[in-house]
């Protein structure tokens, strides 16, 4: 299959397009400073997407990320801006890609899973309420075979390194990659998945 990673040089991203590769995929990378250029936030990227790479039979998005805010502080135009970019700017995508991907082709998007409420983490909440909610139900609004599904990887081990925690509480994320390769190849449809 032909599919486009976005979010391809990312932590996740990179690892979801290496595990494509090894499944013997055609992927195309995509990111905000990549060869093949898009930012979720810029809907003119996301128009131009499609013309420049066409024929596709699955889009994976891992870009985008929600903050942390304190609830009391975060302004409108910050708790805006954070549900700008991974919950409507992954909806405009998908919106997007369902109109030109080949029949029985897939879209694949990211949420995120809190094992408990987070100090920080309500608009995160928010938004990955929110992508649960849209894929559940633009699944049972797709013609031509095809689907839509949200992988929602909790911590993944290399961001929690990053960030200077212990990775021993994430997934490896060579190990979430693999979620994304069976909802590509698979036959899911509205499910989200939480390796």
């Amino acid at each position: 299959m032909k599919v486009l990673v976005i979010g391809a040089t990312g932590t996740l991203g990179s690892a979801v397009a290496d595990a494509l590769e090894g499944a013997s995929h055609q992927v195309v990378k995509a990111s905000r400073s990549g060869p093949v250029r898009v930012d979720l936030e810029d809907p003119a990227t996301l128009d131009g997407l499609f013309d420049e790479v066409p024929d596709l039979d699955a889009v994976v998005c891992c870009a985008a990320s929600g903050p942390l805010v304190d609830l009391a502080a975060v302004t409108d135009a910050e708790f805006t801006a954070g549900v700008q970019g991974k919950l409507l700017g992954q909806v405009a995508l998908a919106r997007r890609a369902l109109r030109r991907l080949r029949d029985g082709g897939s879209v694949t998007l990211t949420g995120g899973t809190f094992a408990a409420p987070l100090a920080g983490g309500s608009l995160g909440a928010l938004v990955n309420a929110g992508l649960e909610g849209f894929v559940t139900n633009a699944a049972a609004e797709l013609p031509r075979g095809l689907r839509i599904n949200l992988v929602s990887p909790g911590w993944v081990a290399e961001t929690l390194e990053s960030l200077g925690m212990d990775p021993a509480d994430g997934t490896p994320a060579a190990e979430v990659a693999r979620a994304y390769v069976d909802a590509v190849a698979g036959t899911a449809q509205g499910v989200t998945v939480r390796p």
